[in-house]
């Protein structure tokens, strides 16, 4: 254990320490410290899964389920700026103090298991929730589903978003295995919602062999566009019509609010849900870096942090709604080296004007040459290489015409440090 009184940040540069794999699934090891910590759960507890519209949707539930009067505690990864972002405890992000409270206990306790940082965070959560006596937590699942350490407690009820291409290097080479994988958050009658069309046959295969209650989007609930402003939902006997769309960015967005609302009813939360709640929750919901548009500096900007094909093209379908008739958008990118470049850029090409290749804030990212090799041979035509993010940003802020978008893509460890760059833009020069 660190010396009493070590910052959190001390904290977390020595989580990366304790295992000798930054990724490592797998449950056994986690459930033995969480058995030790002798953790009570809630009466609910919501796992959130899938490849894309996670955040966006323990967002939405969060939100939705403040405003029923319930206290909520809300796990996400990874974060933005802060670490303190993972764990949100009611309204609040957890401390410092809180999260060296709650890391001191897991490692009181731990003895020689070896955890990794996400595992480390995760029980670090629990803890947190645990101690706050709360009535619902919600975690976002970090890779995965069957062996991620999330998955050690038993969901009262589960969501899984979508299923595409992502993590195939720990998950599996096609749609099929990485449902598998994302299929095994679903347990022997526990209600499971998964909010994309045409699911794949290993989630029907999964649900039907473990015995899980099994909602899926087109059959069992639905939505619709009513007009730009206004969508309907229908699930069972309940329907939810002329409701206002939500704040968060993008067309998208109204399939992950579906899955929300269908698995608030299946969990039994959804009694209070009627239009007057969800029009004064939903379109008043933010995100960082999904979608998020900010104008600073006379300059229209775009942060997404989609990293894989199936974000990218949903993020192209956004943009070109966005685009005004004679102006152009430039995109910064930064990658990790695991992601597909030429499945991402594909979708995106008809969108974008201008690439800039950045090299992520990451041990684990694609240098900014290659990534631009790629880029430019996925287009064919010329990606810019930018010496830095901060360097690029500001290349494309002079060269970009008033009216013109500037997105800012590709990762968390690309938005979260484009976020804080935008912030010194925003102060007044003196």
């Amino acid at each position: 254990m660190l010396p009493a009184g070590s910052p959190l940040s001390d904290w977390l540069t020595w989580l990366e320490t304790l295992s000798p794999n930054e990724i490592e699934l797998g449950l056994d090891r986690v459930r033995s410290v969480f058995e030790r910590l002798d953790l009570s759960p809630p009466a609910h507890v919501l796992l959130v899964a899938g490849t894309n519209g996670k955040g966006s949707s323990v967002a939405m539930l969060t939100a939705i389920l403040r405003a029923s009067g319930l206290r909520v505690g809300a796990y996400t990864s990874p974060h933005i700026n802060d670490y303190n972002e993972r764990i949100v405890v009611e309204t609040d992000a957890a401390t410092d103090e809180q999260i060296i409270a709650a890391f001191e206990k897991i490692e009181a306790v731990r003895c020689d298991v070896p955890l990794t940082y996400f595992e480390f965070g995760t029980l670090a959560a629990m803890q947190l929730f645990a101690e706050a006596a709360l009535d619902v937590w919600i975690l976002e699942v970090g890779m995965g589903g069957r062996l991620d350490a999330t998955n050690v407690v038993d969901p009262t009820a589960c969501l899984i978003t979508n299923v595409s291409l992502d993590h195939c290097g720990w998950l599996g080479e096609d749609i099929e295995s990485i449902a598998y994988e994302k299929a095994g958050v679903m347990r022997r009658g526990v209600p499971a919602v998964y909010a994309s069309g045409d699911a794949p046959r290993a989630v029907l295969d999964v649900a039907e062999d473990c015995g899980a209650s099994l909602l899926l989007a087109g059959r069992d609930f639905g939505y619709e566009s009513d007009d730009a402003e206004h969508w309907s939902w229908w699930g069972g006997d309940r329907e939810l019509r002329g409701l206002r769309v939500p704040g968060l960015q993008g067309d998208f967005q109204l399939q992950n609010a579906a899955g929300v609302l269908a698995l608030l009813f299946a969990a039994g939360l959804g009694g209070p849900l009627d239009n007057a709640l969800l029009d004064e929750t939903l379109p008043t919901v933010e995100l960082n870096g999904r979608s998020q548009a900010l104008t600073l500096a006379g300059t229209d900007w775009l942060l997404d942090v989609a990293h894989n094909p199936a974000a990218a093209a949903a993020l192209a379908t956004n943009l070109e709604s966005r685009r005004l008739s004679g102006h152009s958008t430039w995109a910064i990118i930064g990658l990790l080296d695991d992601k597909d470049v030429e499945g991402i850029v594909a979708p995106l090409d008809d969108a974008v004007d201008h690439w800039t290749a950045v090299t992520a804030d990451s041990d684990r990212a694609l240098p900014a040459d290659e990534c631009g090799r790629r880029i430019a041979n996925q287009a064919n035509r010329p990606c810019r290489v930018g010496d830095s993010l901060a360097e690029a940003m500001e290349y494309v802020r002079r060269k970009a015409p008033a009216g013109d978008t500037v997105l800012v893509m590709g990762s968390f460890y690309i938005v979260g440090p484009a976020l804080q760059i935008l912030e010194l833009y925003s102060r007044p020069e003196s």
